[in-house]
This record gives C-alpha cells, structure tokens and sequence, in this order.
C-alpha cells in the first residue's frame, strides 16, 4: 500500500492542470459515470418490466457510507453492478501503463472495500448480489427476481 493518501503517487501539478497523461484520457476519465450507467440502465429497466420496485442510492445500513445500486428493502437484498475496471474484473480488467502502480493499489481498495461492504451487510441481514458490467443483464434479472421472491417469503 502506498504511503499517505492516493494523491501521494499522483504527480504534482500547476492549479488548474490535469494530471492525466494525455487528453483523451483526460476526456475519458471525465466520462466516467459513477451512477446510472448503460449496464445499471439496462438491468434496472428489465426488473421494472418484470414488476419489480426497488429504491436508488439508498444506504441499507444506517451509518454505512455505501450505497447498493439497486436496493429492495423487503426482502433485504442489494444489488451491486461492478465496473470492470474499477472492480478489478479477473476477465477484463485492463491497467493502464501510466501511473500503474497507482491503479494497482486504487483498485486492490476497491477491492478491499467491496468485501468489507459485502461483509457489513450480511452482518446486518442483507443478501448482496454482484454482477459485472460485462454479465447479460437478462440473466442477471432473472437470477435477482428469483432472490427478490424467495427473501420475501422469507421475511414475511
């Protein structure tokens, strides 16, 4: 792990200059979405069709700063759509060369964090679903109505 906080790796640079090593990756980092992206769109618009309501950023544990992508709260389940880069996809995720070992370690935190969060919830009660970016979102919504009806007859 690095010392200090991340920007420790980061170079320095002028007030009002980027750090990115070019400006296409300016640009495409930029572009990230950290809500509300295509896969989380897709999948939330298939369970929608299939009759079920869920609720959006919304912490499940009070307390926890994290928040499921999709939550049901009667039936206690969060759903997490991961990004392959983000999340250290073992299929596909892919470091870029500059500042590797920044993104070494930013990603092993992310890791980290979603095991942790993982771990807090089923503490609490909660199932927690995890799906990349890259799974077919149809199958994803079949396996998490499935869940959705077994927790609720569960928790009745």
């Amino acid at each position: 792990m690095l010392a200090g906080g991340p920007r420790d790796y980061m170079p320095r640079v002028a007030s009002g200059e980027s750090w990115a090593s070019s400006e296409n990756v300016r640009a495409a980092m930029r572009g990230n979405r950290s809500t509300d992206t295509r896969p989380e769109l897709a999948l939330r618009s298939l369970l929608h069709a299939r009759g079920l309501r869920y609720r959006l950023r919304e912490r499940p544990v009070i307390g926890l700063r994290r928040t499921p992508d999709i939550l049901f709260g009667p039936a206690r389940l969060a759903v997490f759509v991961d990004g392959c880069f983000w999340h250290g996809c073992p299929a596909h995720s892919n470091l870029p060369n500059a500042h590797r070992e920044y993104w070494t370690a930013k990603i092993g935190r992310n890791q980290e964090r979603d095991r942790e969060t993982d771990a807090i919830l089923a503490a609490n009660g909660w199932k927690v679903v995890r799906a990349w970016e890259h799974d077919d979102p149809k199958d994803i919504a079949e396996m998490i109505v499935a869940v959705v009806i077994e927790r609720r007859q569960e928790h009745r």
